[in-house]
């Protein structure tokens, strides 16, 4: 019985592990929490006026964002409905590639409001990926 039990214990903590694990390299999991991470410091950044937190939180925007924007790896997350969206998330990905750049070049230049816009756009694109996932 003791035994039986031990090896039920190892058997569950292994699946566990094994769970966490897969779950640790889904792409599109970490890719978001990344993204996601980054826009709460700045926003956080923004209402604090602490620009080091904007750039970092910029810096994982961009992290998150390169790692979920090729074409292949986006049609694989989108429902087969909306495989022919794939163009749109797509686009999304490059805008915020582009609302980032813009974001540090608007720090650099102190246009603060400028940079807050860019942030903005950057939600947008964000949003607009996932109302078509969700169907918003």
């Amino acid at each position: 019985m003791i035994k039986t039990t031990s090896n039920l214990i190892k058997i569950f903590v292994t699946g566990m592990l094994f769970i966490t694990f897969a779950n640790a390299n889904d792409i599109m999991l970490k890719s978001m929490s990344i993204m996601d991470s980054g826009m709460n410091m700045i926003q956080k950044g923004f209402m604090h006026n602490d620009i080091s937190l904007i750039r970092s939180g910029t810096n994982m925007v961009e992290k998150g964002n390169n790692m979920f924007s090729d074409p292949k790896i986006i049609a694989k997350y989108l429902p087969n409905d909306k495989q022919h969206m794939t163009n749109v998330a797509v686009n999304q990905a490059k805008r915020i590639t582009l609302d980032a750049s813009v974001m540090n070049l608007q720090l650099d230049d102190k246009a603060y409001t400028n940079a807050a816009n860019a942030f903005s756009d950057m939600l947008n694109a964000c949003s607009r990926c996932h109302a078509i996932v969700r169907n918003w």
